[in-house]
């Protein structure tokens, strides 16, 4: 079969890359004036690291595009087979920074295996519910299977340690499983278990300083120099922005150093205070526009398979901007969790670049017979 490009781009859906292209181009400005502010210093290059990342996520997505969705369904159980030997390797001979084993390194290069796991369980989950009884709802026991095959690699990313990536990875299972439709039984012995869970995780799997971060969380004036240092920092940066912002590259939190992780956890706080809440509620439209655009998507293709896979992409979009813009409000506990399109990071633009990709090879599709 001759691949007629002449054909593919006229059926092509441009709106994915599109919007994100848009909140990009907004996140690549932020980023430049969070880094630029104080003159030169050691992160005034990484506007142009990113977008070289940001040329090679779009066209590694773009040709994703190309793709038929039939391929990816082959490609799932493989998928998550190696995805989990790789963050078997991160544990065995992984980069440490930070404090945190999350890193494959190569050379000068380092990339976070765990920012693709998120992918492979988004495809491995979407398989596995498409063919296990698709038509009938979900009870407890047939979400034995799913939640082994969720557990084991959010395991994996929790103990490097990175608990909130593991629970972003249990967050995508949750929301698929529930696009796939639980029983009503079932979701009140999930709602038991998680109360029950939370409590335990608490007392015995958290680490001293992640404690502190729910502590100060609720009391942020409780360890104001340290564990609650970054949140009140934040809020005083969103605050100090007010309605309209102090403008671009005014961004004094920033500029002062007084906001750490500026670039990355933190974009989203030097945005508020040079962009205001008009600013705040342009960029948050433009990412209500996507999980829009997705959840209709998912509710227009013919296939579960297909279904799932964009509720899964959906669900690694808005659970990243909901949980980075409330803990950066001081709604959530801090957790290093990256906007999307707009946080510094290789990895997680490649995710993102990668996310598009898909869905846009699912909508390409839905016309073709």
């Amino acid at each position: 079969m001759v691949f007629n490009w002449r054909e593919e781009l006229k059926r092509f859906d441009f709106f994915f890359f599109g919007i994100c292209t848009a909140i990009f181009l907004i996140g690549i400005l932020n980023l430049y004036s969070a880094t630029h502010a104080q003159g030169v210093g050691p992160e005034e290059g990484l506007y142009k690291t990113q977008l070289l990342w940001f040329g090679v996520s779009w066209t590694i997505g773009f040709v994703i595009s190309f793709i038929q969705p039939k391929n990816f369904f082959r490609l799932a159980y493989p998928g998550y087979l190696g995805m989990v030997a790789i963050l078997v390797l991160v544990l065995a001979i992984g980069h440490v920074g930070m404090g945190a084993q999350r890193w494959i390194g190569i050379g000068s290069f380092k990339f976070q295996p765990s920012e693709f796991a998120k992918l492979a369980m988004v495809l491995v989950l979407a398989r596995w519910y498409s063919k296990a009884s698709p038509e009938q709802d979900i009870g407890f026991r047939e979400l034995i299977i799913p939640g082994i095959i969720t557990l084991i690699p959010a395991l994996l990313i929790i103990v490097q340690p990175d608990l909130g990536t593991g629970s972003l990875v249990l967050m995508i299972f949750f929301s698929m499983t529930f696009f796939r439709k639980l029983k009503w039984k079932t979701i009140a012995i999930l709602g038991v278990i998680g109360v029950v869970l939370s409590g335990v995780v608490y007392e015995f799997g958290l680490h001293d300083y992640q404690r502190k971060r729910i502590i100060t969380f609720l009391d942020p004036e409780f360890d104001a120099k340290g564990s609650g240092y970054n949140a009140i920092q934040s809020k005083i940066a969103i605050g100090s922005g007010q309605f309209f912002g102090k403008g671009f590259r005014r961004s004094s939190q920033g500029a002062l150093n007084y906001l750490p992780e500026n670039h990355t956890d933190f974009v989203f706080a030097v945005y508020n205070e040079e962009h205001g809440f008009v600013g705040s509620l342009f960029l948050i439209s433009l990412y209500m526009i996507l999980f829009y655009r997705l959840i209709w998507l998912a509710m227009n293709v013919n296939k579960m398979f297909d279904s799932l896979v964009v509720i899964g992409v959906m669900a690694i979009f808005f659970w990243h901007t909901f949980i980075n813009m409330s803990m950066v409000a001081g709604m959530l506990p801090i957790v290093g969790v990256p906007l999307p399109l707009m946080s510094y990071g290789g990895s997680s633009l490649l995710t993102f670049g990668i996310g598009c990709g898909l869905v846009t090879s699912i909508s390409n599709s839905r016309n073709l017979f």
